[in-house]
């Protein structure tokens, strides 16, 4: 973890708090239309669930030019709050918004969490809560519900399960999911959620961690939180939140950024914690907290046919890169699936009288779907491709950061594939078919730990 850069301001601010029991951490940028809501969530569900604990709100942004920090600071006071739920606590709830200090340079979602992580220690908290500021969906009990396992159950890391549609987290259901469940044998299905609980203890170990990278600083810190507690051998629960309603994303034109940073931090955890998920073989369930909802999530429309036309350009401009991170036969598969890609692509956007520019096509996700219908991307082929570049990542012969960008044309493949062969199920059976593709990672294991120890091997050998 690099040095604390708490400024002088901040730290008086600390020192004026003392000490306090749970904290709720709410990084933000620009979330001037929504954050308001979830500090008033945030506040209730400090008063209603814990009247007794000495609570804290920070809000750690990046200097947003919208008054999101006004925002937080305007907020209705805790003692509205307190009229509302006819509670009154035994301590004065204290609110603190800051512009966070950048990590090298380097600013985004995790550098306002390792603020978030200084505070908190230096404040000697039992429990961390840590949510989005773009939620719609947060209500009181999720206060409870992430930091409760924790203050009344002895865990330390909470992780979210929602209710989420059935394209929508496209990272997740494609790669953070059943790769961290086939590697470290754990079920946890959001494990980059963005809303988590966690312990005091944990928060002080993270702040001990030496991986700290410029990808962790933004979107890669999701990630690198559920990693870092499944290989520090920290006690780790899930928690049903219901729907997470908050920005949904097109994955064909919003999640690029956000996809290099997530996936070259898992893969650069893999390779430095191999001795925590080599001998592991299968997996099993982590336990789940709060009553389950029955919700309809909303709806997110996803462009297929960009996602194929992708795939497909980038197999004419990203071949020699592909053969440089994936195995001679993984390579030859997923070039064959990059031109049936393109054929079929072709095809649909003569019958739906779609010119060259797909990304402005306006076919509904269902009329996309339907017109690429014959296009499949396995899921074994999709693992392959994935343990081909943690064995890459051992000693690539280009920067990881390289890879991992060559990576999302194939990433956009596979997505596009999720979508055709989900396009006439409800969400609950899409997600059986998550669950099969995380199955066939762990099936297909094997071929990563062959790789892996051939590689070790060679290595060995030069």
């Amino acid at each position: 973890m690099p040095e604390t850069a708490l400024t002088p301001a901040v730290r008086e601010q600390i020192a004026r708090l003392g000490e306090a029991d749970i904290m709720v951490g709410i990084p933000s940028f620009k979330n001037a239309a929504t954050i308001g809501y979830v500090v008033r969530a945030a506040q209730a569900g400090l008063v209603q669930y814990f009247p007794d604990l000495r609570p804290v709100v920070v809000n750690s942004d990046a200097g947003s030019p919208d008054g999101t920090g006004r925002v937080v600071i305007d907020t209705e006071p805790p003692d509205y709050i307190e009229q509302i739920l006819l509670v009154r606590p035994s301590h004065k709830l204290s609110r603190v918004s800051l512009t966070y200090p950048e990590i090298d340079g380097v600013g985004g979602k995790g550098a306002a969490l390792r603020t978030i992580f200084e505070i908190a220690a230096a404040l000697k908290v039992q429990a961390l809560v840590v949510v989005d500021s773009d939620l719609r969906s947060i209500v009181p009990e999720w206060i409870e519900l992430l930091s409760g396992p924790i203050l009344k159950g002895g865990y330390d890391f909470v992780a979210p399960l929602y209710a989420r549609y059935k394209y929508d987290g496209t990272i997740t259901n494609t790669v953070t999911y059943p790769l961290t469940r086939a590697l470290y044998g754990h079920r946890i299905r959001q494990p980059i959620g963005g809303d988590f609980g966690v312990s005091g203890d944990l928060v002080r170990h993270y702040l001990t961690l030496d991986d700290w990278t410029d990808d962790v600083s933004k979107f890669g810190i999701d990630i690198w939180m559920t990693t870092s507690a499944l290989a520090g051998g920290f006690a780790v629960c899930q928690t049903r939140l219901g729907a997470k309603i908050h920005d949904p994303k097109d994955p064909g034109s919003d999640l690029g950024p956000m996809f290099r940073q997530v996936v070259g931090t898992i893969l650069r955890l893999a390779v430095k914690h191999e001795g925590h998920w080599l001998d592991i073989k299968g997996s099993h369930d982590v336990p789940a907290y709060g009553f389950e909802r029955i919700i309809d999530p909303p709806p997110l429309n996803v462009n297929t046919l960009r996602l194929l036309s992708e795939f497909h350009t980038g197999s004419m401009t990203l071949a020699e890169l592909w053969g440089s991170m994936l195995a001679p036969e993984t390579l030859e598969t997923v070039m064959e699936l990059a031109g049936d890609a393109g054929r079929i692509g072709d095809t649909a956007r003569t019958k739906l009288g779609i010119g060259e520019d797909v990304a402005s096509a306006t076919a509904t996700t269902q009329e996309m779907a339907e017109a690429v219908s014959a296009f499949q991307f396995p899921d074994d082929v999709w693992s392959r491709v994935i343990y081909d570049l943690i064995v890459t990542a051992r000693n690539p012969k280009h920067p990881l950061e390289t890879l991992v960008a060559a990576l999302v044309p194939i990433y956009f493949g596979r997505v596009g594939s999720f979508v055709i062969e989900n396009r006439n199920v409800t969400t609950d059976e899409a997600e059986d078919r998550v669950e099969r593709q995380a199955r066939t990672f762990e099936r297909t294991k094997p071929y990563l730990v062959e790789r892996w120890s051939a590689a070790k091997v060679a290595e060995g050998a030069g």
